[in-house]
């Protein structure tokens, strides 16, 4: 893959995807990633790290017609008959490969597409024209590894790769209400993790564990967590950062989407 003229670099986004149905729904998150898609340079490839792609190792998808996964239970039977037809990329996968070289990549010809991206993808670039490429999660790495190992994907910004993290920072099952409101707790937590974000203070991020009672409620296992450290892992001096989602819902999720650069 060519670089695109030195002036312009991609942004990296974190998406927080919540619920499956945001694919389906018109709502304030399904209409404010569809603003951000359209609001940039339509990227030559897109790189997707997903909270539901967890596995032993890193992997690549390396296929040319990644399928749609149906990753969920229990949803509107529209939802199931979703698809979205993205070609792969196997040149950008090799070229995942290669940028993180201090660490084994397995060519994965089996995974696709999960939730995490799709229902994301179809709002922001709904032609799906763009290929997409899914870098997994290793379930063996402590989140300062997932940080450091993300910092090693920077060139791909200025080859036209738009990175997207796809997770929640506050995402705990266990406790939702099917209520617009959040937790003291996770309304702490969200806004902790924003000022640290604007601060820059990755350290204290990765270390978010720290945090005591709001943080092991917020994060009770962490791979809605982990794709943020990647997107922070890219971010440059110059970059600037905004929000395109900020809300706190059904007690325990929160949505908060960050665009940097």
């Amino acid at each position: 893959m060519e670089s695109n003229d030195s002036a312009i670099r991609m942004p990296v986004m974190f998406v927080g995807h919540g619920s499956p149905t945001n694919a389906i729904y018109n709502n304030e998150f399904s209409r404010a990633w569809a603003e951000v898609g359209g609001s940039i340079l339509k990227p030559k490839a897109i790189l997707c790290i997903s909270a539901h792609w967890v596995t032993d190792g890193t992997r690549v998808t390396a296929m040319k017609q990644p399928k749609t996964i149906h990753d969920f239970y229990g949803f509107p039977q529209k939802l199931y008959e979703m698809q979205y037809p993205a070609e792969g990329l196997p040149e950008l996968a090799r070229l995942t490969e290669q940028s993180l070289s201090k660490v084994r990549v397995k060519m994965d010809f089996d995974w696709g597409l999960d939730h995490g991206a799709w229902s994301v993808l179809c709002r922001m670039f709904p032609n799906a024209d763009i290929p997409v490429v899914q870098l997994s999660l290793d379930s063996n790495k402590e989140p300062e590894s997932h940080y450091e190992l993300a910092m090693d994907l920077k060139e791909l910004r200025d080859k036209g790769v738009l990175i997207i993290g796809s997770g929640n920072i506050v995402h705990n099952l266990m406790t939702l209400v099917w209520q617009e409101t959040g937790y003291d707790w996770a309304l702490e937590f969200d806004e902790k993790i924003k000022q640290l974000i604007l601060s820059g203070d990755h350290g204290a991020i990765t270390h978010y564990k720290k945090f005591g009672r709001a943080a092991s409620l917020s994060v009770p296992t962490n791979e809605h967590f982990l794709p943020l450290l990647y997107v922070l892992a890219l971010q440059d001096k110059e970059d600037k950062i905004s929000f395109f989602a900020e809300k706190v819902t059904l007690g325990s999720i929160s949505m908060r989407s960050i665009k940097i650069g």
